[in-house]
């Protein structure tokens, strides 16, 4: 099991000149905005808790004022909990004091932020290496790792250029390789490419999937756009008015949303493209191992289906009917399987989109063979599961009123 990196528990913030006397009224369920109206004060976040894995990309959204940049502040507390615990690799952050802290922000986490947040007076490669320079590393040594991270973000060329030169895509980059540079084992981005025009956005998305192949960092990225969060998002969590309401994988969220607020947000989501093979597919119905043609029809009359997956040590060969066998069998063309026995189906990745498979999964008479890189036959993509993803599942908060009536009537 991933080890957490992050832990956080029972986090409040409360904004305003006494927030410790809010905090009863929250325990009572008072609203946010009850509470303002109150007394003034303005819930930022109420009673959140999450953990976040070792090497993940862990996506927090929401909508403007979900309190999604104020929490991801307090994982290097750039803001300080009304109440709660923040703990990093086991240890409890909020018991640093300023030098502790300091180490903390130069060594363990970097950001990235929405507008980019370079200097205007230094070149590239001083922006990039201005983390390493905070840390008092060498002069030489700096600059050629600083050099080494600006290429791999595909800025060669650009070192004694200032960010006025540069496009917006062009400085996030010098932005993201400043936060790799210093070589911190988290990375919080808050909003990073939110700035950016749609095409450079998708090509930073792309950029970023790709580093993470490499590097495995523990990323924390703020956005406020479901699409983008579920391209990247190892996992999500949706925030709405400071309180969490959902975390969970893209699929969990896409198929199983917690309430009325989270189904909005994902009702008018390309689910064909955002869902993978890997999500929906099942178990095959039927494997044939037998490597003869009376063995797998002997097998086949054992089941109650009328055609198999016949899989060998080597790995998944091809789909084989019972009529095939049979006729194998009268003719006494009996013996090894041989390749001209099996159907003409398509094998699929489970890491292909539904969209990518789609027509292939509805012309073909069978359900198709999901086969990985090595040859394994991983599962099998049936009409009836796409057909699902498609469907309109009843309203969250029609269901509860039909739960109300029963309850009134019974």
């Amino acid at each position: 099991m991933t080890e957490s990196v992050i832990k956080i528990a029972g986090l409040y913030k409360i904004f305003g000149p006494n927030p410790k006397k809010v905090l009863p009224m929250i325990a009572e369920g008072l609203s946010k905005d009850e509470i303002l109206v109150k007394t003034g004060h303005t819930v930022g976040l109420k009673d959140i808790n999450l953990e976040i894995k070792k090497g993940e990309i862990f996506v927090i959204m929401g909508l403007s004022g979900s309190g999604k940049s104020t929490l991801i502040r307090h994982f290097n507390r750039l803001i300080d909990p009304t109440e709660g615990q923040i703990v990093v690799d086991d240890t409890d952050i909020m018991e640093f004091g300023v030098e502790q802290l300091q180490e903390f922000r130069r060594h363990k986490m970097s950001m990235v932020f929405q507008r980019f947040g370079l200097f205007p007076h230094k070149k590239v490669i001083d922006n990039v290496a201005y983390g390493l320079e905070v840390q008092h590393i060498d002069k030489a040594k700096r600059l050629q790792k600083a050099s080494d991270w600006i290429e791999t973000v595909g800025l060669k060329g650009y070192e004694e250029q200032y960010p006025s030169q540069l496009s917006g895509g062009q400085q996030q980059r010098v932005g993201l390789a400043r936060a790799l540079c210093t070589d911190a084992e988290i990375l919080l981005m808050d909003e990073a490419f939110s700035a950016l025009d749609p095409l450079i956005r998708s090509e930073m998305q792309d950029q970023l999937i790709e580093l993470q192949e490499t590097l495995h960092k523990t990323i924390i990225f703020i956005t406020h756009d479901l699409d983008e969060a579920l391209r990247l998002g190892d996992r999500i969590a949706i925030l709405k008015d400071g309180e969490l309401v959902q975390q969970g994988t893209p699929d969990e969220i896409l198929l199983e949303p917690a309430d009325a607020y989270v189904e909005a947000f994902v009702k008018d989501v390309n689910r064909a493209r955002a869902l993978t093979v890997e999500t929906v597919m099942q178990r095959p119905a039927m494997r044939i191992t037998s490597a003869t043609i009376e063995g797998a029809l002997a097998q086949m009359k054992k089941s109650s289906h009328d055609y198999g997956y016949h899989v060998t040590k080597d790995g998944f060969q091809g789909i084989i009917t019972e009529k095939e066998l049979e006729s194998a069998v009268s003719l006494d063309t009996s013996g090894e399987i041989q390749s001209d026995i099996y159907e003409d189906v398509p094998t699929i990745s489970p890491e292909s989109a539904i969209e990518d498979v789609l027509t292939d999964t509805i012309s073909s008479d069978y359900s198709l063979p999901v086969v990985d890189s090595e040859g394994n036959l991983k599962g099998s993509l049936q009409k009836e599961s796409v057909a699902e993803i498609f469907s309109d599942k009843p309203n969250l908060d029609d269901e509860k009123e039909e739960d109300k009536e029963k309850e009134t009537n019974s």
